[in-house]
């Protein structure tokens, strides 16, 4: 029979996206099992992470420095702005090493069916941002679904009275992929979005 401590840690960490309670109770388990090499060091860790760790005021960012180490570095290019829903999608970007400019994270989609309108969104900083004189270009890095397709859309109308190149993602085939395993809207994309093979 758990104990108290054991329950409340089972639940807390069933919280967590893609862990579920018996997931939850394996991860418990394995956790008290390395008490010493894993528990403690992260039980110290979050809690320095919990401390030290906020949103960088211009970007959106998560970082222990605000703004953040990618807003203070002398090396990012000014003029781009990259527009993502989530701080993990900027991480991504980060990851591919493929944008060198300066992002903004917005806090999600539009989405009716949540209540997320433009107000629960950071698109004030977003405008403010992109009426710098410096800034040339908004990059709208959203998701291929309905909701991201509807806030790139306001954001388009938005940033319209804006003296910047508004952009997006191209969506299509991905690198590696088999045209016989893509859904039906992802090749629609692909073939709407088709280029000068020269």
């Amino acid at each position: 029979m758990a104990t108290n401590e054991l329950d409340r840690l089972t639940q807390l960490l069933s919280r967590l996206p893609g862990l579920g309670p018996r997931s939850a109770r394996r991860a418990v388990l394995y956790l008290m099992k390395k008490r010493e090499s894993l528990m403690l060091p992260l039980a110290k860790a979050m809690t320095a992470a919990a401390s030290s760790i906020t949103n960088c005021r211009v970007c959106g960012n998560l970082d222990t420095e605000n703004p953040c180490h990618i807003c203070q570095s002398p090396k990012r290019d000014i003029s781009k702005i990259c527009v993502v829903e989530e701080v993990g999608d900027l991480w991504a970007l980060e990851r591919s090493g493929a944008f060198k400019g300066h992002y903004h994270v917005l806090g999600g989609t539009l989405s009716a069916l949540d209540g997320r309108g433009p107000a629960q969104l950071h698109v004030n900083g977003l405008l403010d941002r992109a009426g710098e004189p410096h800034v040339q270009e908004v990059i709208l890095a959203l998701s291929a679904t309905v909701d991201g397709q509807t806030t790139g859309h306001y954001l388009n109308e938005c940033l319209a009275g804006y003296e910047v190149d508004v952009s997006k993602l191209a969506h299509g085939v991905p690198v590696g992929g088999s045209l016989d395993y893509l859904d039906d809207g992802t090749l629609s994309a692909a073939l709407k979005a088709r280029r000068s093979a020269n």
